[in-house]
């Protein structure tokens, strides 16, 4: 077999594999379930309860309003990936250099919340946010004409194209207090996943630069629907100090794109959470460590695969939020907060250009304005900064990869 033929198959499954690697995307953690938690790095976001959005991070908190409530806003994502030092390696290491790529890309990210507060004992709830999702477009020019003088071969497009992952979690949930100390809670989460992969495999001339064969290696329009669940606790000290734990167990996803099945597990959470009003002050300091079980991205299955693939193995790691914030009350109309959250990534060896990863760092600030009583607007600000990775695509494509990330949030609170 000479080296363009061989080097074509290889690619194509590495490509397929590649995909695999993607479709994983739905399972990076979006922290975007409200404005009011951004501005905090979501510390402590398990307890505080502030409105109804904390019916997301932990059920039993519901039971902490006296009242019904209800809240709505949305976060926009603002993200920024560089690709640079981008080249081709091993046996092709001769390839002539790709032009280091900037990617930016914008997305809203709308929640919305109602908890019922039934009686002193019961509260129900019903919310619309997301948990998982990912964008990464690469222009068609990327890697266009690589060649390494002695044979044809792929232009770098394989390991760019398209991902777009989204996802959706419908959720109901209800608490009970328990006594004055102790509430728990629980629900369902229904999480509704789509997807858009798509890469290609284009021959080019290394001397002319003319296309030869172009040949799509993965176009996977899929959607699918899974159904997990959450428990959660509440212990409260005295009236300044609160504890929270909860557990999110998530599905796995199966979505589907004409005869192809694609199986998915997500990672489940777990979420401890304190809050601490400091006496004759009026400051408040709240915390967070959140454990994600990526280590459950043991391997993704196929069916009717026509790359012939039926499974890919992964090396993921378990990652970890560790979040700190304060909050002051500055006056009766006036709260402001600040938070900084250290997020640990979850690939480790296995890495990708396409969705980069690495430990990050959130720096955030926000406030509230209350008025008319019953009404709360809160806008929520961070900085998210990542590190430099280095990437090596199966040992055909080296490159390092670094994303930062600017969120900002609006949220409207009514108190019934």
């Amino acid at each position: 077999m000479n080296k363009k033929r061989l080097f074509s198959k290889t690619l194509l499954a590495a490509t397929i594999t590649l995909a695999t690697q993607q479709a994983t995307a739905a399972g990076f953690q979006l922290n975007a379930q409200s404005a009011t938690g951004l501005g905090r790095a979501f510390a402590g976001d398990a307890v505080i309860a502030d409105n109804a959005s904390v019916m997301a991070r932990n059920a039993a908190a519901m039971a902490l309003f006296d009242s019904s409530q209800f809240s709505g806003g949305v976060n926009y994502i603002k993200t920024d990936i560089e690709v640079s030092d981008v080249k081709y390696a091993g046996q092709l290491a001769g390839g002539a250099p790709i032009d280091d790529v900037n990617n930016s890309s914008g997305t809203p990210v709308p929640n919305i919340y109602y908890v019922h507060r039934l009686n002193d004992k019961w509260a129900f709830g019903a919310g619309i946010y997301s948990n998982f999702g990912t964008e990464n477009n690469f222009d068609d020019s990327f890697g266009k004409g690589s060649g390494n003088g002695l044979a044809t071969i792929p232009d770098a497009t394989v390991f760019g194209g398209t991902t777009e992952i989204k996802s959706v979690n419908f959720a109901l949930a209800t608490s009970y207090r328990i006594n004055e100390q102790w509430s728990v809670g629980g629900g369902l989460d229904i999480i509704y996943g789509t997807g858009t992969l798509k890469r290609e495999v284009v021959m080019t001339n290394p001397a002319t630069d003319d296309e030869l064969a172009r040949q799509s290696a993965v176009d996977i329009d899929a959607s699918g629907t899974g159904i997990g669940f959450n428990l959660g606790t509440v212990y409260e000290l005295d009236e300044r100090n609160r504890f929270g734990f909860s557990y999110h167990y998530s599905p796995e996803i199966e979505a589907e794109d004409g005869n192809q099945k694609v199986t998915l597990p997500l990672p489940d959470m777990i979420e401890f959470s304190g809050y601490h009003e400091i006496k004759d002050t009026k400051f408040a300091v709240h915390y967070s460590v959140q454990y994600i079980g990526w280590s459950d991205f043991d391997k993704i299955e196929f069916t009717n695969n026509p790359s012939g693939l039926s499974e890919s193995v992964y090396d993921w790691q378990n990652g970890m939020h560790y979040a700190i914030g304060g909050t002051y009350f500055l006056n009766d109309a006036w709260t402001l907060r600040a938070g900084y959250m250290y997020d640990t990534a979850a690939q480790d060896e296995l890495t990708s250009i396409s969705v980069p990863d690495s430990d990050r760092q959130w720096f955030s600030a926000g406030f509230s304005y209350h008025f008319e009583k019953k009404h709360t607007v809160d806008f929520g600000f961070t900085y998210l900064m990542g590190d430099d990775v280095d990437v090596s695509e199966d040992d055909v494509l080296t490159a390092t990869t670094h994303a930062d990330a600017i969120l900002a949030g609006v949220q409207y609170s009514y108190s019934f």
